[in-house]
C-alpha cells in the first residue's frame, strides 16, 4: 500500500493520473455541466395537465403557436448577431451607411439619396459603400467571420 501511494504520488508529479482519478474528474465535470443547465426551461416540457388529462406545455400557455415562439427567438438571435457583426467588422463609414439605410438605430430606413445628403457624398458613393458593407456582412453570416478587405 505504501509503495502504491508512492507510485501514485510520482505519477501525479509527472502529470499522470490513475483511472479512478480520471473517472472522478469526468463525474465532477458532468455534475458541473448539469448544474449549469438546471435553470434552462423548454417551451415544450410538460408543466401540467388540463381537465381531460392532456399535457400542457409552456408554449400552450403562452397562447401562440410553438413555431411562432421559436421563429421569434431565432429572429431576435439573428438580429443580435447582425448588430454585433455591424459593430465589429464594418468601418465607421460603412456602419453609418448601413444603420441609416436599414434603420438599425430604431429610426426609419432612408433612401440612398437621403443618406448621401446627410453625409455630404454622392448617391453612387453611398451605393458602393453599402454594397461593400453588405458583402462583408454576408460573408461573415455565412460562416467566414473574418474581416474581408
Amino acid at each position: 500500500a505504501v509503495k502504491q501511494r508512492k507510485i501514485l504520488k510520482e505519477r501525479r508529479k509527472e502529470g499522470l493520473r490513475s483511472r479512478q482519478e480520471r473517472i472522478a474528474n469526468e463525474i465532477l465535470m458532468s455534475l458541473r455541466s448539469s448544474k449549469k443547465r438546471q435553470n434552462d426551461v423548454s417551451l415544450f416540457a410538460a408543466i401540467g395537465t388540463d381537465h381531460e388529462g392532456n399535457e400542457i406545455t409552456l408554449a400552450d400557455v403562452m397562447g401562440t403557436s410553438p413555431d411562432a415562439v421559436t421563429d421569434e427567438v431565432e429572429r431576435r438571435t439573428s438580429a443580435q448577431r447582425l448588430r454585433t457583426l455591424v459593430d465589429s467588422i464594418l468601418t465607421q463609414r460603412e456602419r453609418v451607411v448601413v444603420v441609416l439605410r436599414y434603420g438599425l438605430s430604431g429610426q426609419g430606413c432612408l433612401a440612398q439619396r437621403e443618406v448621401a445628403k446627410l453625409l455630404g457624398i454622392s448617391r453612387s458613393y453611398v451605393s458602393r459603400i453599402e454594397k461593400k458593407a453588405l458583402e462583408k456582412l454576408g460573408a461573415a453570416l455565412s460562416g467566414g467571420n473574418s474581416k474581408p478587405e
